[in-house]
């Protein structure tokens, strides 16, 4: 996942070692340095995340809508004038 260029802002943090030892191996083997890779990092989780509020979403009003399509379907058939018995499953 490429990030774009944006206006960083210099912050401190505090990483364990062993993460400390992961970032710069990454950063060799990616010619980058620590910065970018805990940024890709953090944008790989943040589009994770999005993509995972976006299903939940999606999940929410499909069943919604399914809720609608389920109580509306007798009225429809009403008002098209075909037999309400011939219409349920």
């Amino acid at each position: 996942m490429e990030t774009k260029e944006k206006r960083s802002r210099k912050v401190t943090i505090s990483l364990p070692e062993e993460l400390v030892v992961y970032t710069d191996r990454r950063a060799d083997q990616k010619g980058t340095n620590r910065s970018q890779v805990i940024s890709q990092a953090l944008a790989h989780l943040m589009a994770f995340e999005e993509e995972q509020l976006a299903a939940e979403g999606y999940a929410f009003y499909a069943a919604e809508a399914e809720g609608f399509a389920s109580s509306s379907g007798q009225a429809v058939a009403e008002a098209w004038g075909h037999d309400t018995e011939e219409a349920q499953p």
